[in-house]
């Protein structure tokens, strides 16, 4: 179903779908959606209901829980409850915190039914430089493409942050953009409904979700990558066939003429904008990224986007990435190092696998090991490359 429905989206660019409700309460689709909600490690934390994924095994069991669901479905009285409020602290030890929405189960199965649905045909339309969230692209993939453009005169960095991201996003206009390939009004407002579901905080009060669409949520990360695949359509656009920097040969007549170009690295609601040209160049890449974004509800944080040359270095998903000097050469690279705060935490999960109380055996501690240095390993990064964990 999913390579029926990537292949129609490919083959058709105006093609909107006027017929997916059926394969979203589909038995085999409700199945695999909640054989993926019972293996995930947020199965053991229940919504505002207080069930968890255990919870509906050992009462009704899947089969009979799937049933009643699929039944409410079909006949439309199927009805998100809000999400469950937890506040979590951001890591670095900063103190702030970040707010999760927890969905019920069944919410849970729902949201992973429309995501087996809706991702296929989104990712026909979705550009090559968005990285997060999506099928076989990981944030090394991201770094090295960093990593390629900084070795080729991509020297000028915009390092933006979008401000409260996930709880700004316009509910119109993300549901506008989920229209330009969705007609099936049941599944339209099925995906309303989960943006319209309400709040439940820590203290217990009620709150309506005007914006946004919830951390923690299965189908938030795909809405996100809808709704910024504006940004990515307008910066990327001009690589595409026809467009002004879409050959090597009209990239260097740009530049010959004084004109910058740039790519653009995004991973989820994280992005860098790389430039070659000017600071200036770049500063006006800025305001053209503020206008993009503002008709989407959202808006560049003042006090952490910034412009900076790679050679002062930048951070982005967790890694330090900087234009530097070979030690006792004149002969500059592109260094990637991990990030501080990532060796910070690296080196507390190891003290913690490794320390005398620990009581597994040594087998299965390095096979720990070697999944936690694995997720610090950039992959595919040409040229001089070189990561650090102390």
């Amino acid at each position: 179903m999913q390579t029926k429905l990537h292949r129609w989206t490919v083959a058709d660019p105006g093609r909107r779908f006027d017929d997916l409700f059926n394969f979203v309460h589909d038995p085999a689709t409700l199945l695999a959606a909640f054989d993926r909600v019972a293996g995930n490690q947020g199965a053991r934390t229940p919504g505002v209901d207080g069930l968890t994924a255990t919870d509906v095994e050992e009462s009704i069991g899947a089969p009979g829980f799937l049933n009643d669901l699929r039944a409410a479905l079909k006949d439309g009285s199927f009805r998100p409850l809000p999400v469950r409020e937890r506040m979590i602290p951001k890591p670095g030890g900063s103190g702030k915190v970040r707010k999760l929405g927890i969905p019920t189960i069944a919410d849970r199965v729902v949201q992973a039914a429309l995501k087996l649905v809706l991702e296929p045909i989104f990712e026909a339309d979705f550009k090559p430089v968005s990285y997060g969230f999506r099928p076989r692209r990981r944030a090394q993939d991201a770094i090295a493409e960093i990593h390629y453009f900084g070795t080729r005169g991509y020297r000028w960095v915009l390092d933006a942050d979008i401000e409260a991201c996930f709880d700004s996003i316009d509910h119109a206009a993300l549901m506008d953009r989920v229209r330009q390939r969705v007609k099936d009004k049941r599944v339209l407002a099925l995906v309303k409904a989960f943006l319209k579901a309400g709040v439940l905080t820590e203290l217990g009060e009620s709150k309506e979700t005007l914006t946004g669409t919830p951390q923690g949520g299965i189908l938030s990360p795909l809405l996100a990558n809808i709704a910024l695949s504006a940004l990515d359509g307008h910066l990327h656009g001009p690589w595409e066939p026809g467009g002004t920097m879409a050959t090597e040969g009209k990239r260097a007549y740009r530049r010959r003429k004084g004109q910058p170009t740039w790519r653009v690295v995004r991973y989820a609601d994280d992005f860098v904008v790389l430039v070659h040209g000017t600071e200036a160049d770049t500063a006006a890449l800025r305001e053209d990224v503020a206008d993009v974004l503002e008709p989407l509800g959202l808006r560049l944080s003042q006090a952490k986007t910034q412009i900076v040359h790679m050679s002062d270095g930048f951070d982005f998903l967790g890694f330090r990435i900087q234009w530097k000097r070979k030690g006792g050469t004149n002969t500059w690279h592109v260094y990637t190092f991990i990030s501080n705060r990532p060796i910070r935490s690296l080196k507390a999960k190891i003290r913690a696998l490794t320390g005398r109380t620990s009581q597994q055996d040594l087998a299965a501690v390095l096979i720990r090991l070697t999944q936690k240095l694995s997720a610090y390993r950039p992959t595919g990064l040409s040229g001089r490359t070189r990561v650090l964990i102390g």
